[in-house]
């Protein structure tokens, strides 16, 4: 009669429910929402054709690619949600190396859906002169990208105990931010070099002298940040550290050079003025090579105030000292 019957479930059954089980439960299926938008817009871009005689056969292999990279990704994320919904389904997927392997193809079919949907020649989110014109397909293919880097993260912290992003900040300071200037100056370049193909060079050129000078000044700073920053990441990567004035020279170089390239390039007469990657992605370069720049003053400014203080502490112990033998 006076026993006590202790109602609260136990750790045992609150792990039975899916979403306990599976930390990635709601990317997957934040991942399924943006495939399916992104393979609806492609498929309506490809039915509107919109080139209109301008997309040669390259072009069109390409928007089928897109669209089969999308339907693939939207089978499989589907797949990988209901296998969660279920305990037999989220046995065989959850953390197992189906799931890993899973998030290793779904990047990589995401990765080139990004690069194809971006695409100015393919006419599907952008048109030819690299303005956004579907909303949809541009930004929730880049949001689809996002959420499978962070799955695969995510994946790989749970299943093999890696956690990349600590394992990033711990080989040494700003190696994400390098990092980040590194990608963002590779789609600059690559993107610029697209543009400067198609609007200067060849018989259907349409770029003035103006144009085309701040298009080639787009692939230069863009190369060379990504060149600086690949190095940089190469230094933290192989030796957890990089000399910390080559640091401070190479982020304001990055700063300096994209100071002009958000001036040039994204002005009405650059080839960065219509919303697209080039846009974005130079201010992106921007703002980092910015962080960058900052961090490094920030971090000498508490390397001077440390050696002061140290210096006045030393100071303050001789005098002590002092006083005290005069004293004696």
């Amino acid at each position: 009669m006076g026993e006590n019957f202790d109602m609260t479930p136990s750790p045992a059954s609150a792990v039975d429910t899916p979403t306990s089980r599976s930390p990635r439960f709601t990317m997957w299926v934040a991942f399924l929402i943006f495939s399916t938008i992104t393979m609806g817009s492609a498929v309506e871009e490809k039915n509107q054709d919109r080139a209109a005689g301008e997309l040669d056969s390259r072009g069109l292999t390409n928007q089928k690619w897109a669209i089969a990279c999308s339907a693939v990704t939207f089978s499989l994320t589907l797949l990988m949600v209901l296998g969660h919904l279920f305990s037999m389904g989220a046995a065989i997927v959850v953390g197992t190396k189906i799931e890993g392997a899973l998030c290793i193809i779904l990047t990589a079919f995401w990765g080139a859906t990004v690069a194809i949907v971006s695409d100015s020649s393919n006419f599907l989110a952008v048109d030819s002169e690299g303005r956004v014109f579907n909303g949809n397909l541009y930004y929730f293919s880049w949001a689809g990208f996002v959420t499978a880097i962070v799955i695969s993260i995510s994946y790989l912290r749970v299943a093999f105990n890696v956690d990349v992003a600590g394992e990033m900040k711990s080989r040494a300071a700003r190696l994400t931010t390098w990092s980040a200037l590194l990608a963002s100056s590779l789609i600059v370049m690559g993107t610029s070099a697209n543009v400067l193909d198609q609007k200067c060079h060849g018989n259907d050129a349409t770029g003035n002298d103006d144009y085309c000078a701040r298009t080639k000044f787009a692939v230069s700073i863009g190369a060379i940040v990504a060149a600086l920053s690949l190095g940089v990441v190469g230094m933290k990567i192989t030796t957890s550290s990089a000399p910390f004035m080559v640091e401070v020279i190479f982020s304001i170089i990055a700063t300096a050079n994209y100071s002009f390239g958000v001036a040039f390039i994204t002005s009405a007469k650059g080839p960065g003025a219509p919303l697209g990657n080039l846009y974005y992605f130079t201010w992106i370069s921007f703002m980092a090579s910015f962080f960058l720049t900052a961090s490094c003053v920030e971090d000498y400014n508490k390397g001077g105030a440390a050696a002061a203080n140290g210096a006045g502490e030393g100071q303050d112990d001789e005098v002590q000292v002092e006083s005290l033998d005069d004293t004696i």
